[in-house]
């Protein structure tokens, strides 16, 4: 199987090279040549299989040219040994609402299933074995903590995490600062998410600087990381065993919702993908308008989801755009050039086929975690309570499944305000947050991430 940019078909790459590189040339996302669609008969021999066995029979459609099946069994397997349960994930019924637990791995959140993985890939492509990699990574929370899990004190490998200074929760902050090796480096720069990830796209773009560092990156533009989720849609579609079944993610890039689109596409019968916002709401905005326009990003109780740029959005584009390249870089090139572009009503209609968009405010999230503690004494994070929300908006979607993809103990503040108590640090966290953090303040700009990087590793 080959792999292409979302701007130019022309290109031609292997599952290692995209997984290495991240980002395509020309700052295009990379999507496969071909997507396994399973038939009915198919569908009912994958529903009775184990959560690991699952992930090996669908994360090998996408990397069956490098990888062999037995191998990924084996890294499968040692990917999630250290998830608090056997099954990776949960889902579990409170009333009305069908919650698949996502967080039961070693950072607390559902980035923990994806990027396990990843850390075990680039051991078995041996990628780093001649010259190290560095991965420059931007995080909004959870993404760095898991990140750093899964690749701390790997052999030729650093790490580099930017995150915005004094824009996440205190408790994100330390999971990430208070348990790196010697290969780990965590950057605080003074902006948002957004700055974080525009200076990652524009290293990525610096070929000299890309392969002068021989430079990787493990965001959810990542390929790997979209395959890894798909998996999840597919157990708990399997689990639930109910025809009529729609999802409700709390979105921020774009890229766990993305992957349930592909699992649609590999013919689970998904009715409807919701897209929950907080008040950075521009997925909203373009699903129900047509008009894709980053605003300033606005602080939240769910500071994950403070994005105003979804990356992941382009690679919906494509398929949008009737597989248009050309079209794609036109429309990145118009946000690049104007900070703006605009769908046509038929490109909005094909959307909506798959997709709602509803925004959570914080009052109604914080009202959100409330009513689930006393209705069903349960609590749910900030996060997981915008994708309650906007499935209680609708009525006609059959069963609705809402993604949980933080564990509420990462935002302690936000849950005493809503139910009046602190939490217990959850058993399964094997981390210190106690010990002392570790961390650099820099500045908003990408010549200073790169004096910074070359600084570290010269």
């Amino acid at each position: 199987m080959n792999y292409f940019s979302t701007r130019d078909k022309s290109l031609k790459f292997s599952f290692k090279d995209i997984f290495l590189r991240g980002l395509a040339p020309g700052g295009g996302l990379f999507l496969p040549s071909e997507i396994k669609k399973y038939n009915q008969d198919e569908l009912n021999g994958l529903s009775k299989l184990s959560y690991k066995e699952l992930a090996t029979e669908i994360i090998f459609n996408f990397c069956k040219d490098e990888v062999s099946k037995d191998d990924l069994k084996s890294l499968i397997v040692k990917s999630y040994n250290n998830f608090k349960d056997e099954e990776v994930v949960d889902l579990k019924k409170l009333g009305d609402i069908n919650l698949l637990e996502l967080y039961k791995g070693p950072t607390l959140a559902f980035k923990d299933i994806a990027m396990q993985v990843i850390g075990n890939l680039y051991e078995h492509l041996k990628v780093a074995k001649e010259k190290p990699i560095n991965i420059v990574v931007a995080t909004s929370g959870d993404t760095g903590s898991a990140a750093i899990a899964a690749l701390n004190n790997r052999e030729n490998i650093n790490l580099f995490v930017l995150h915005p200074y004094n824009k996440i929760s205190s408790t994100q902050r330390k999971i990430m600062t208070t348990i790196g090796g010697s290969n780990i480096y965590n950057i605080a720069v003074r902006g948002s998410f957004d700055d974080c990830q525009k200076i990652v796209k524009e290293l990525f773009n610096d070929d000299n600087f890309r392969l002068k560092i021989n430079m990787s990156g493990v965001n959810s533009i990542n390929w790997a990381r979209i395959v890894c989720q798909i998996v999840y849609y597919f157990y708990s579609y399997f689990k639930l065993k109910k025809e009529n079944i729609s999802f409700s993610v709390p979105t921020g890039n774009f890229g766990d919702i993305y992957a349930g689109y592909i699992a649609k596409k590999m013919g689970l019968p998904i009715n409807k993908l919701i897209v929950a916002t907080n008040e950075n709401d521009i997925l909203q905005r373009v699903i129900n308008t047509g008009e894709y326009k980053p605003d300033k990003v606005k602080p939240s109780i769910s500071p994950s989801m403070d994005i105003q740029v979804a990356s992941n959005f382009e690679r919906l584009l494509y398929y949008i755009l009737d597989e248009s390249d050309s079209k794609v870089e036109s429309l990145m090139n118009d946000l690049s050039s104007k900070s703006l572009f605009n769908l046509e009503k038929k490109e909005i209609d094909k959307i909506k086929k798959d997709f709602e968009a509803v925004k959570v405010t914080d009052e109604e999230t914080v009202s959100i975690i409330d009513e689930i503690y006393k209705e069903h004494k349960f609590i749910i994070d900030p996060h997981t309570a915008t994708g309650v929300g906007a499935a209680k908006s609708f009525k006609n979607l059959g069963d609705i499944v809402v993604l949980g993809t933080a564990h509420p103990y990462k935002f302690n503040d936000t849950i005493k305000k809503a139910i009046g108590k602190n939490l217990d640090s959850p058993k399964h966290l094997k981390l210190n947050i106690d010990k002392k953090e570790t961390f650099d303040i820099i500045g908003n700009s990408n010549s200073e991430v790169k004096n910074y990087i070359l600084g570290k590793i010269q």
